[in-house]
């Protein structure tokens, strides 16, 4: 059992997989890290429309209510009921339609004097450090509060509302209108936005990301694939076609030493064995017409050695091929001529022959050559089949091509090639060279033999000329 040879694209599979698979990793890494960046810069634009609604808030409640409050009142006391309501008008007006959730707005001493949700006017308690931070150092501050971690917003396409929820906190300040020289903080104001749908079209934007990166690597890796199976088909077949070449190659030396020792053998042997054959010739005739009890042997001399002269015909045919004559041949005579040489036989086993040929088809070639190719074919072929058989001769133009097909075993499963080798025969007596000449003379004719089994079981033999 010979090794397995080693598959030369093994290790470029290896590493188009990998690839893949790093491929696949680096675009999820790549994709998470975009869309974190651009959640990190929506979040941002959030802040900064939240700054400009802060701000605007504090223009708005200063121009429209402190200033008016003032210089109605006197003094700001958002106990009464005018002042407060004038405030809460002034911020539902500045608010509408900004996804605003809640307001709120605390002294310095972080009691709750306005908010949206009266239940918390009065109270001390709800504020927090931040807002404390905002009364201290004048600074504005964000928060993000979520009601949904970042990995369950991946897998939720549609967020409820207020799952994602910013808050500010901004310092109130007096602007230098009363001729004041530094802006005093008149409160502190708390606002939460509801930016889930924000949040929302960042997570769609983060699939987005994945699925292109996920597509486009695996475009890029079909087409790597492509291109290597492509390869690989290619080196394949160069291999194959190596091997073929190098064990024909191999069979050629074999085969012309191997003919070089039955020539010169068989040239030593035919002049003796012609004069054997022709004397036993004589002999036997003569014997015959006087009717000696001696015919029957020399007769048997006689067929057994115009069978051996036959045999070394066949290794002086195989071991120095005669070079074709190109000429215009008709494939149908030839055929009808071989047919009719072995009528004899055709009729004693009673073989059915049906013939399927056009009018003429013509080819360049040796009619002496191709007569002895396809007389050795026929031979074969009726020879495999039994008594009352059939077979079938196609003539094809295009090509052209003679198909011969046949009632008979047909040929061994997995030793087709072996046919056409020399001396290779599966008969009781045969030399094994019958197919082996005929393949050297249509090899020598530029066509191609096929052996092969048909669908009923018998032999198919194709003969392949080039056009």
């Amino acid at each position: 059992m010979q090794p397995k040879t080693a598959h030369p694209f093994q290790l470029v599979k290896f590493l188009s997989w990998s690839s893949l698979l790093l491929i696949l990793s680096s675009s999820l890494v790549l994709s998470v890290f975009m869309a974190n960046y651009a959640r990190e810069i929506v979040l941002k634009k959030n802040h900064e429309f939240a700054l400009l609604l802060a701000e605007n808030l504090n223009h708005q409640i200063y121009q429209r209510f402190t200033l008016p409050t003032i210089l109605g009142f006197g003094r700001i006391e958002l106990k009464q009921k005018a002042q407060y309501d004038r405030l809460e008008q002034v911020v539902r007006s500045t608010i509408h339609s900004f996804h605003v959730l809640d307001v709120r707005i605390y002294d310095n001493e972080g009691i709750v004097s306005y908010a949206t949700d009266k239940k918390l006017l009065g109270q001390k308690g709800v504020a927090d450090r931040s807002v404390f931070k905002a009364i201290t150092s004048g600074a504005y501050s964000f928060h993000l509060q979520k009601r949904i971690s970042n990995w369950e917003a991946m897998f939720t396409f549609k967020l409820e509302p207020e799952s994602v929820v910013l808050r500010t906190v901004y310092p109130l300040r007096a602007e230098r209108t009363l001729g004041l020289r530094d802006e005093p903080i008149m409160g502190i104001l708390e606002f939460t936005q509801d930016i889930s749908s924000d949040y929302e079209n960042i997570v769609h934007f983060q699939w987005l990301i994945i699925l292109v990166s996920f597509v486009s690597s695996w475009i890029l890796f079909l087409l790597l694939f492509m291109i290597i199976r492509r390869a690989d088909r290619m080196l394949a077949e160069r291999v194959r076609e190596k091997e073929r070449l190098e064990k024909e190659l191999h069979q050629n030396e074999k085969l012309a030493s191997m003919g070089r020792m039955v020539a010169s053998i068989a040239h030593e042997i035919r002049n003796p064995l012609g004069i054997i054959r022709s004397s036993s010739e004589l002999l036997f005739k003569k014997a015959k017409k006087e009717n000696s009890p001696h015919t029957r042997l020399l007769e048997a001399i006689f067929q057994e050695s115009r069978r051996l002269s036959q045999t070394v015909n066949d290794f002086l045919d195989y071991a120095r091929p005669k070079q074709p004559r190109m000429e215009d041949v008709d494939l149908v005579q030839v055929i009808d001529e071989a047919l009719a040489f072995l009528h004899t036989e055709i009729r004693r086993k009673n073989v059915h022959v049906e013939k399927i040929v056009p009018g003429q088809v013509m080819v360049k070639g040796d009619k002496d050559l191709l007569y002895r190719a396809f007389y050795n074919l026929l031979g074969n072929g009726l020879e495999a089949v039994e008594d009352e058989g059939w077979m079938k001769v196609i003539l094809h133009e295009k090509g052209p091509e003679v198909e011969i097909l046949d009632s008979g075993p047909g040929f061994e499963p997995g030793m087709v090639d072996r046919y056409l080798e020399p001396f290779y025969t599966t008969k009781d007596s045969g030399t094994g060279l019958g197919l082996a000449i005929a393949n050297n003379i249509l090899l020598s004719h530029g066509a191609r033999l096929i052996l092969e089994n048909h669908e009923q079981g018998g032999a198919r033999v194709r003969v392949k000329f080039e056009g």
